[in-house]
């Protein structure tokens, strides 16, 4: 894969993170368990970027082609994401003497499963083996896109960057996301939301941040300095790329600001969703006595499911009432 100026940006972009990936299932398939190797190597970066960049592209041309690239590394993705899931809760309450042994049991069988699952799909998605069939195929497909040229690929970008943010302010606005559960609201809004976050280091330095003559006194309370300094809000470097998309440094540290808010929201409304689900898969309970005992679980000062919701509700309400994403690309 020859990242030579002879190569569309586009592809230079997909390169990039394809090599990183291919470089980590090569040493996975060394190991005894490759679905452990990649999940403690962080494989779930490079592919974020690429489905990042396979959402943008399907958008742009050849549909077909990149909806199929990010049906693949989404659910590659997703399912390191299970594995993450049951590890991260089976490490926060291995100390926790509240919660019952027979519960931090069932979380790590199910962290054990979900490896054995993924280690499954390792092998009949063919991402490992001695052809390396996934990659290749990726590889040729990619090679039949109807790849722009410097300018025409940045005007296209920047024209999608924008239709999602329209999505995603339609939504809000149409009632479409209603904050009555947190897997499929919270959690949703802030998968949208962290797409426009991602987009930026998935495409290499192409967007940059400029900070605005003055700051809007409304935006101020979003500028927290672990949002001013998070690594994530540094942008790649442009190189040697002439047509910069630009957006307004402010406003993109406010959406960063709710991923985080709305990401500490999630995760302790998660808690009591697998909780819930470790008492049903034990005892036989209904939906709100597995919710009334997973919330005493959780001890002092956890938030109720509802209060967690309403919580969600009034800082993204109060975001999208103050029209930042529709200020977020620079004209």
């Amino acid at each position: 894969m020859n990242n030579s100026v002879s190569v569309p940006a586009g592809r230079q972009r997909f390169n990039f993170f394809l090599l990183q990936l291919q470089d980590l299932l090569g040493k996975a398939a060394a190991t005894d368990n490759p679905a452990l190797f990649l999940y403690q190597q962080n494989v779930r970066t490079p592919l974020f970027m690429l489905e990042a960049l396979s959402r943008l592209y399907r958008d742009i041309h050849n549909k077909k082609i990149f909806d199929k690239a990010a049906d693949r590394f989404k659910a590659f993705e997703d399912q390191l994401g299970k594995v993450d899931y049951y590890d991260g809760f089976s490490k926060e309450f291995a100390a926790d003497e509240k919660i019952p042994e027979a519960i931090k049991a069932f979380l790590k069988k199910q962290f054990e499963s979900s490896l054995a699952e993924l280690n499954d799909q390792l092998k009949t998605k063919a991402w490992i083996g001695k052809d390396n069939k996934r990659i290749k195929k990726i590889m040729a497909k990619l090679g039949k896109a109807g790849w722009l040229s410097p300018e025409a690929d940045a005007a296209a970008v920047k024209d999608v960057y924008k239709k999602n943010i329209k999505s995603i302010v339609k939504s809000i606005r149409n009632n479409e996301i209603n904050f009555d559960h947190v897997e499929t609201d919270v959690h949703e809004l802030r998968r949208e939301l962290r797409w426009l976050s991602i987009y930026p280091q998935a495409l290499r330095g192409l967007i940059q941040l400029k900070q605005s003559a003055g700051t809007p006194g409304y935006l101020n309370k979003y500028l927290e300095p672990a949002i001013l300094n998070s690594p994530f809000n540094k942008m790649p470097e442009p190189g040697d790329q002439k047509n910069i998309i630009y957006l307004d440094a402010d406003n993109f540290y406010a959406l960063s600001w709710l991923i985080a808010e709305l990401g500490k929201i999630k995760d302790n409304g998660l808690k009591i969703v697998i909780l819930k689900e470790a008492l049903q898969s034990l005892n036989k309970l209904s939906d709100a006595e597995a919710e009334k005992q997973a919330t005493l679980l959780c001890g002092e000062g956890q938030l109720s499911t509802q209060d967690i919701l309403q919580k969600a509700k009034k800082i993204s309400m109060q975001f999208f009432s103050e029209k930042i994403p529709e200020h977020l690309v620079c004209e």
